[in-house]
């Protein structure tokens, strides 16, 4: 069974960090571009980073500096590290699968997602 799955979300004070994870079962991350997206209250999909299946990265402009996606094929995962934390950045965050390698390209698979929280 293909799946996606994130872990790593929470609460946390403006300013901290958190590490997001989404780990791969049932397939191999390989060559998929993996997109995380952020869903906030009211609001729609967010995309805020993407890593290509060639290792190109990309950033939303509101976290560009402050968050880095990595991708451990060993692992079978994608990491989104996330500093600097703001009360805007909260949200359930979700990664996303596409299996041509193409951040532009259709997300087929999708985790659950993680919750995010960023408040005093």
């Amino acid at each position: 069974q293909v799946q996606l799955v994130e872990s790593g979300g929470g609460l946390v004070q403006p300013g901290g960090s958190l590490r997001l994870s989404c780990t791969a079962s049932g397939f191999t991350l390989g060559n998929n571009a993996i997109g995380w997206f952020r869903q906030a209250p009211g609001g729609g999909h967010d995309g805020i980073s993407c890593i290509s299946g060639d290792g190109d990265i990309y950033y939303d402009d509101s976290v560009k500096d402050r968050f880095t996606i990595s991708r451990n094929r060993a692992k079978n995962t994608v990491v989104l590290r996330m500093n600097g934390l703001k009360p805007e950045d909260a949200g359930v965050y979700q990664c996303a699968a596409e299996p041509y390698g193409d951040c532009d390209g259709d997300f087929g698979a999708w985790g659950q997602g993680t919750q995010v929280t960023v408040s005093s």
